[in-house]
């Protein structure tokens, strides 16, 4: 301990005396500013921090009170030191603002404090890693896996070695004037009465010009004929620069890594962050580009559609409109429907017209090997969307990642299930989504988890099916205004609508497509209408073979075929109306039979055996004619079973099974009957499907004239339309089996003979799915 005298004790005052004026200056000065830089810079600070200048003048304060107590001044001069400790207890809590104030910017210092911690480690790990990878890349260039060498003095090689024959070769590496020599020794050799593991060792050579003459001087002393002696080996491409270029030039490429990595930490950023962060796709309304600007206008069809989703624009354009009676937006909206059917056409219409920003992300995008990374991007999605809120959400097939939860949910899938109940949080938890709106779509609604269905999460199932014959038409006139055609879009969209029953938007955009290039192919200048009929068949069966592949024995069995199916339809009464028969050859097989069905929401018994009959036509007039069968009633025997096995087991249209409907699985053997219930269903299909062929061949057998017709017209023409059959073998016998007016290309429609009133044409389906009933809705039951 120190003491001060009593010459020295004024200057002491004086200077304490100072060091306050100093300190309540410098907090006069914290107190009235949040940061100030002279007072930072006198301190020693880089940057202003209030919390850092009062941390440093408190350990001051401290400093000067423990030299004052061990200074051995005497007690009327403490009377200083209290007045000090009061002025600075006032100046540093000077009220209770302030003193909030310093206790959140010590949070705040903390925070930093465990930040800079943080990139510290960080930085430290890279160097580490760094040197190590160096350390590793130099020892892979100077030292092979087998070859770590033991030092070696001259005589150990001497009497150890080379005396006991023990050496096999001896390498030279050239290092300036000296030098290092690597002595191999043979397979199992023994040093010192036990075998050594390395075969190789090193030995420092002070001469380089004179070891080889030293080394046979020696060999000449052991008895070691000059021929015998151990091969020497000068290894001077050791001595080249390259390696040393090379561990370099990887010690360079490594340091800028690690500057470009901290580079990245002062912005307060990780260098994985990029995994983690949401590829979202986000689409501005009012820029104008490919994907921007579709409104409602613009999409042709889909009314009800629009319709739903609308009332989604008028929520978030005036949310008080509907705040004032208490109700709730809702939160999410599923679009559900075939694929190419406008669903996300009518997402980025609701964000057009919204005029709000639009995030767009696949749900394929979420998961990937790396666990965890699906949850982070899901949350850095939500993060984003509620800074832009009010905002839309859009995840388009998101069945990848809200997949039904089983019990088996952990083995193999534990990434998808953290990214979807990161999902189910984002979308109804804890946190405020207020102004965030979710749309997503899938065509697998079925697969969905139930949390993810339930109201406050998507509220809405819009349900968007195949467009109908009205809509069709208008999808058409859309696409062909985009064309250069010889005729306006209107004197062709009602015969393609027809031509292109249970057809989507973007196959018909397919088609249009299809024309153009064939128009282009063949360097017209204008699309006709034989260029629309060609993409019509080209989308539906294939490319048309111009060479043909099959001779004409096949040719007539195929036209025999298709004859018997027509004959058979056209003299039943429950049947569709035939469009076009044809056996023109395609890359996806040969002959088509196309019909018009009209739109019905119901379906009877009486129709599913007619129906039945019809495509068993074309196997019995074979077993007619040439009494044989070939493969290519496989599809139509598919068709057959299909409607025979639904009959009995979703329709209970069977009077043994009774009135029963059994759920569809698509797992073998997990059925939900008895085995003898399963017997007795096989037995009934088959039934049916008996009875239905015996009514085809009575049809044909009491039609053989016209089925001889109907087959010479196919084979000499290839292709046959309604009015070809109705002069060939009269109109059909329960009247004209269309209802409905058969369009042709052209403003007006062509009416057959009859003149029965006309019904109007909707959704209409064919060949294309032969087997549709009622529709069903694709939402899961709740």
């Amino acid at each position: 301990m120190f003491r001060i005298g009593p010459s020295c004790r004024p200057v002491v005052r004086q200077f304490l005396r100072t060091d306050f004026h100093v300190w309540q200056r410098e907090f006069t000065q914290l107190t009235r500013c949040s940061t100030n830089e002279t007072v930072s810079a006198v301190r020693g600070l880089s940057s202003p921090n209030c919390s850092k200048l009062r941390q440093i003048l408190r350990r001051e304060y401290r400093a000067i009170c423990s030299m004052l107590q061990r200074s051995g001044l005497p007690d009327s001069n403490a009377a200083l030191l209290r007045v000090l400790s009061s002025n600075f207890k006032r100046e540093f809590h000077s009220s209770p603002v302030s003193s909030e104030k310093d206790n959140s910017n010590e949070r705040g210092d903390k925070k930093n404090q465990d930040k800079n911690n943080d990139k510290s480690q960080l930085q430290f790990a890279v160097k580490v890693l760094t040197l190590l990878t160096a350390l590793l890349a130099f020892a892979s260039l100077f030292v092979s896996d087998n070859q770590i060498a033991t030092r070696v003095s001259w005589q150990e090689f001497v009497h150890q070695m080379l005396a006991k024959g023990e050496v096999q070769q001896i390498i030279v590496i050239p290092i300036a004037n000296n030098g290092i020599a690597n002595v191999v020794l043979h397979e199992n050799a023994i040093l010192n009465g036990k075998p050594v593991r390395n075969r190789v060792f090193t030995m420092e050579i002070p001469d380089i010009e004179r070891f080889e003459e030293k080394l046979r001087e020696t060999e000449r002393q052991l008895g070691i004929s000059a021929g015998n002696g151990v091969p020497l080996i000068f290894d001077r491409h050791r001595d080249s620069v390259w390696p040393s270029l090379a561990v370099t030039l990887l010690i360079g490429f490594l340091l800028l890594n690690m500057v470009a990595a901290f580079k990245v930490l002062k912005k307060g950023q990780m260098p994985w962050s990029g995994f983690t962060k949401a590829k979202f796709t986000l689409l501005d309304p009012k820029t104008k580009g490919e994907g921007r600007g579709v409104k409602f206008a613009d999409i042709a069809g889909l009314q009800e559609a629009k319709q739903e989703v609308m009332e989604f624009v008028d929520y978030l354009k005036k949310p008080e409109h509907y705040r004032r009676l208490g109700a709730k937006v809702p939160k999410g909206s599923l679009l559900l429907g075939p694929p190419g059917c406008g669903k996300t056409l009518l997402a980025k219409a609701v964000a057009t017209e919204a005029d709000v920003p639009f995030l767009s992300m696949n749900g394929s995008e979420f998961v990937e090997v790396v666990g965890g990374l699906g949850a982070s991007r899901v949350r850095d999605l939500f993060k984003e969307a509620r800074k832009l809120a009010p905002c839309i959400v859009y995840i388009d097939e998101i069945d990848a990642i809200g997949g039904k939860r089983g019990p088996n949910s952990d083995f193999g899938g534990g990434e998808k299930i953290q990214t979807l109940l990161q999902l189910l949080i984002e979308m109804d938890g804890m946190a405020n989504n207020e102004g965030v709106i979710m749309l997503a779509s899938t065509n697998r609604a079925d697969v969905l988890d139930e949390a993810l269905l339930r109201p406050g999460r998507f509220d809405r199932h819009i349900l968007i099916g195949q467009p109908t014959f009205q809509e069709r038409k208008e999808i058409f006139e859309v696409y062909l205004n985009k064309l250069k055609l010889d005729q306006p879009a209107s004197y062709y969209s009602g015969r393609l609508a027809q031509l292109t029953p249970a057809y989507s938007g973007a196959d018909i955009a397919n088609i249009c497509n299809e024309a153009a290039l064939h128009a282009a192919g063949l360097d017209l200048k204008k699309i006709s209408a034989s260029d629309l009929e060609y993409a019509v068949n080209r989308v539906k069966f294939g490319r048309e073979k111009k060479q043909r592949t099959i001779c004409d024995d096949e040719r007539k069995q195929v036209a025999y075929y298709h004859a018997g199916r027509t004959i058979v339809g056209w003299m039943l009464k429950h049947t569709d109306a035939l469009m076009k028969v044809s056996i023109i050859q395609y890359t996806s097989g040969i002959g088509s039979i196309q019909h018009f069905r009209p739109s019905s929401f119901l379906t009877f018994k009486e129709e599913l055996c007619d129906r039945m009959t019809m495509y068993l036509g074309g196997k019995a007039a074979e077993l007619i004619v040439f009494k044989q069968n070939s493969t290519q009633a496989d599809k139509d025997l598919k068709k057959v079973s299909k409607v025979a096995y639904s009959m009995i087991t979703d329709y209970g249209m069977n009077d043994v099974v009774g009135e029963v409907s059994f759920p569809s699985t698509e797992e073998p053997g997990n059925r939900f009957y008895s085995r003898k219930l399963h017997g007795v269903i096989d037995f009934e299909a088959r039934k049916l499907i008996n009875q239905s062929f015996s009514a085809a061949e009575e049809i044909l057998k009491a039609n053989a004239e016209n089925l001889e017709k109907v087959a010479a017209e196919l084979i000499k023409k290839e292709t046959l339309s309604y009015d070809d059959i109705c002069q060939l073998i009269g109109p059909p016998p329960h009247g004209h089996k269309t209802l409905v007016d058969v369009i042709e290309f052209g403003p007006g429609p062509n009416p057959p003979a009859d003149t029965s009133s006309p019904r109007p044409a909707d959704d209409s389906n064919n060949d294309k799915d032969d087997f549709s009933d009622s529709p069903k809705n694709t939402v899961p039951e709740k």
